[in-house]
């Protein structure tokens, strides 16, 4: 490997700083959208009047396409650029969001979230690879991630309550309204503040392979919903090995072709192969144990809807703090040791929380989970930053939209995977303990689900009804306790990957470790950012040519 020595990599002044407060604005909002309709779920079917499968559509069409989209959107950027991109996608964003406030139809709704989850497509990854740009330094860009990870978080976690107070005061489509002056804003301030970047070599738009992964992502993410809502089943076996397939036939296009849509040499990268991993399986771990904790607030102690989501609170609150404190922690620790620490602490905490299951103690679960939040969530900042800074800058928004991917991916596989177990275990325990003078058809329906349990006690009489209660939450415990320990093995795992094949990514105080795999780039504005050739750039060339000269426009 041929280094030359080179000034340390330039800081971020005043204007990135104010670009990044313009990124993480419509970061929030897109994460927000994601849970947002919850709460506005019972007041738009009493309006348009969906059926049961309209609804679904509407509630998950906008996760769909997001996750289809990431990768296809990503490399986009590369080609077209990142900030051409991040402008046109937030323009779509902001006509969807009014389309959907104002739709008249279940139809017509579905449509608009499907055009949102397209544009938020677009522009998730560009803010990501756009950071990449932005700060050059590793310890900023190590912390312009934990702010840009802050704002997702924060906005999945504060979608149900504001959706909740613009209910109070008006219609269900205003809720879509909300993202609607950030865009503008982000329109407006974007070219004065964003630099332009995008790969020299663009190449052709390879539309086909773009159509393949669509599918091949769709049908993954819709079977595993799918079996998290209905159990196994042929029609979900159907969509997982059908999309298995095509995503088999896209890796085979992509290896043979000259121009490739995804260049799938990135993954020979060991800190980029290992900290998708990582995530991956950190998410996935979290998903389903976040869900199924959720679910056993409401069975297993009691509470409201509300009070479960309040009683959330303190784990979103911990992690976001985890999240902003970790980068100071990697200026003086090796990434992998806190990914690490932060990953166990998790599992353990996973274990306490099977461990008092079957106590329904609001304290110990409310602790054990804040405790797993806030060992996973820092971590995924710090993957973030290994995946996206550890490829070439010239396919940052690829190496962007295959973090997001992955970590979708990992969302909907631990929500399928874990909610499964617990179903089963839940369906097996109620099988035992049902009161005997429970008929088989309430029994059925007391099977489907905990809250069908709950609603089945109200209709019998007080001895037998207390007694489907008792024994339905005495089921839901177990379930989770199954599922806590899957967690806890998952996220030790996770921790194991980190500590061993992430070793070699230095902290973040040691620049001359670093090695920016660019041989130089412009920031938009004809500022050139000096940095060192590496062989690594090489490897990762299309073909056997590779361009000598800037990266970005």
């Amino acid at each position: 490997m041929t280094l030359m020595k080179s000034d340390p990599p330039a800081r971020a002044g005043r204007r990135e700083w104010l670009g990044l407060g313009v990124l993480a604005l419509p970061t929030t909002v897109l994460a927000m959208d994601l849970t947002v309709l919850h709460v506005a779920a019972p007041s738009l079917s009493a309006d348009l009047g969906p059926t049961g499968g309209q609804l679904l559509w509407i509630l998950d069409v906008y996760g769909f396409l997001v996750a289809g989209f990431l990768m296809t959107m990503g490399t986009l950027g590369d080609r077209i650029g990142r900030r051409r991109l991040l402008l046109v996608g937030s323009a779509a964003f902001a006509f969807a969001s009014v389309l959907a406030a104002f739709a008249t139809s279940a139809e017509l709704l579905i449509l608009a979230r499907a055009l949102l989850g397209a544009a938020g497509a677009t522009v998730m990854p560009s803010t990501l690879a756009l950071l990449t740009t932005m700060f050059r330094d590793p310890a900023q860009r190590t912390f312009a991630f934990a702010i840009w990870m802050t704002c997702f978080t924060a906005g999945e976690a504060i979608g149900p309550l504001v959706g909740g107070a613009m209910l109070q005061r008006f219609w269900w489509g205003s809720v879509f309204l909300i993202g609607v002056p950030v865009m503008l804003l982000l329109l407006v301030t974007g070219p004065l503040l964003l630099p332009e970047q995008r790969g020299a070599r663009a190449g052709r738009f390879d539309l086909t392979s773009a159509l393949l992964s669509l599918v091949a992502v769709l049908s993954v993410v819709y079977g595993a919903k799918r079996l998290a809502s209905a159990g196994p089943g042929l029609e979900v076996l159907a969509w997982v090995v059908g999309g298995l397939l095509v995503g088999a036939v896209f890796l085979r296009r992509q290896r043979r072709s000259a121009e490739p849509l995804v260049d799938l040499t990135l993954f020979r990268l060991p800190a980029f192969s290992a900290a998708l991993g990582t995530q991956t399986l950190a998410v996935c771990a979290m998903a389903g144990s976040q869900l199924l904790v959720m679910q056993y607030l409401q069975v297993a102690i009691g509470l409201t809807p509300l009070q479960a989501g309040l009683w959330t609170l303190p784990s979103v609150l911990c992690g976001i703090a985890a999240t902003l404190l970790v980068p100071a922690a990697v200026r003086r620790v090796r990434p992998a040791a806190v990914i690490a620490c932060g990953l166990a602490t998790a599992g353990a905490a996973a274990v306490v929380v099977a461990a008092t299951a079957t106590e329904a103690s609001l304290a110990w679960t409310v602790a054990a989970f804040t405790v797993v939040y806030t060992g996973v969530t820092p971590t995924l900042a710090l993957t973030t930053n290994a995946i996206v800074g550890s490829a070439p800058p010239e396919r940052a928004g690829l190496a962007s939209g295959i973090s997001q991917s992955g970590a979708e991916l990992g969302l909907a596989a631990g929500m399928a995977f874990l909610g499964s177990v617990s179903m089963a275990v839940y369906q097996g325990r109620l099988d035992q303990t049902a009161p005997a003078s429970l008929d088989a058809s309430a029994l059925r329906e007391a099977k489907e689900t905990a809250g069908g349990a709950l609603a089945v006690a109200e209709r019998l009489p007080e001895g037998v009804g207390a007694a489907l209660r008792e024994a339905a939450r005495l089921a839901v415990a177990d379930g989770l306790r199954t599922a806590a320990v899957l967690s806890a093995i998952g996220l030790v795992g996770a921790a194991v990957l980190a500590a061993v094949f992430l070793r070699a990514v230095p902290v973040t105080d040691d620049p001359a470790e670093q090695g920016d795999p660019s041989q130089e780039a412009t920031d938009g504005q004809g500022r050139a950012v000096v940095a060192v050739e590496s062989s690594l750039d090489a490897e990762l060339c299309v073909g056997a040519r590779c361009a000598d000269g800037p990266r970005s426009t």
